[in-house]
């Protein structure tokens, strides 16, 4: 029996908690699920039915190769302002 000094809206709160908790969990499950066999996750509010290949589509593929490196040709002048802030940055003069 719960406590007397609790109220009915305390005992609301921690049952809704309770079972956003559980809610939560269950939707991870079915996430984890649905990105190992590839099934679909199945939300009761609605009954929609998500399937897809890709366990999680709001994030990019991941590239196979680094980016390619870009290079610049700088003319004498940028070269030795670049180096005159290298060294003012390093602390030499």
């Amino acid at each position: 029996m719960p406590d007397e000094h609790v109220s009915i809206l305390q005992s609301l709160g921690l049952a809704t908690l309770a079972f956003a908790a559980v809610v939560w969990v269950l939707g991870l499950v079915g996430l984890v699920r649905r990105g190992r066999s590839g099934a679909g996750l199945w939300l009761t509010c609605r009954t929609l039915w998500f399937t897809g290949r890709t366990p999680l589509r709001a994030f990019p593929h991941q590239r196979l190769a680094p980016p390619h490196r870009e290079s610049v040709d700088l003319t004498p002048a940028e070269r030795d302002a670049f180096a005159g802030l290298v060294r003012q940055l390093s602390g030499r003069r």
